[in-house]
């Protein structure tokens, strides 16, 4: 019997080393491979095809849900368990929007992360309890004015973009992370600001924050 793949994603080092210690005790699993930021995150899944990949929202270079949207287009079969410290109504719509299987809370993880890598790997799902309130809600009240989501108005492109600046690069070393000419990631940053009427890059880092594309702990 072929063990169960699994890839994890996490930029802090003490979190995949608990993570992996966990899931390694569990017969049938095998961690075949860690990142430490989204970017590398969707790269390792191309050349690992695991069966799982564990997200982490949090992370550098690109965010988690940007991650595991490429991730769903690059490798379909890998299911997506997304980790966090946030369980916010727009996160968890979020994360619904980039296919991910289940969501589980960071401080949850000792107690149900075997239990919802056991889910999807018999191709279910799982959500954290608080979560799945929230789920059952916005099914009960479908009605319910939604919060806008601002940033569904920028292309995943744009998204990488925001989160390379936001996170202080320039425009060459957004050129060079992206695969692109320094002119176009200048063209990219010039529309993003005129579409979301910014003004400055503070402008641009703020919107970022609260759209949950970069993370300050």
């Amino acid at each position: 019997m072929n063990a169960f793949r699994i890839l994890i994603a996490d930029d802090h080092e003490v979190a995949r080393r608990g993570v992996r210690t966990l899931l390694e005790d569990h017969p049938g699993w095998e961690v075949v491979g860690e990142a430490e930021d989204g970017r590398e995150a969707v790269e390792r899944a191309k050349d690992l095809k695991p069966d799982l990949v564990l997200l982490d929202i949090g992370m550098p270079k690109l965010n988690g849900l940007d991650a595991a949207r490429q991730i769903a287009e690059n490798c379909p079969l890998a299911r997506v368990l997304i980790l966090t410290m946030h369980d916010s109504e727009q996160v968890v719509r979020d994360v619904l929007a980039v296919g991910a299987r289940g969501f589980l809370l960071k401080s949850d993880a000792g107690r149900d992360l075997i239990a919802a890598v056991e889910a999807l790997q018999r191709h279910g799902t799982f959500f954290t309890s608080k979560v799945a309130e929230l789920v059952l809600d916005g099914y009960l009240n479908p009605l319910r004015e939604a919060e806008p989501v601002s940033n569904n108005r920028l292309t995943p492109r744009e998204r990488e973009v925001v989160q390379l600046v936001a996170e202080g690069k320039t425009s060459k070393e957004v050129a060079v992370a992206l695969n692109l000419s320094v002119k176009t990631a200048e063209t990219h940053r010039t529309n993003i600001m005129r579409k979301l009427d910014l003004h400055s890059v503070a402008d641009l880092t703020l919107y970022a924050v609260r759209n949950g594309i970069v993370q300050v702990f």
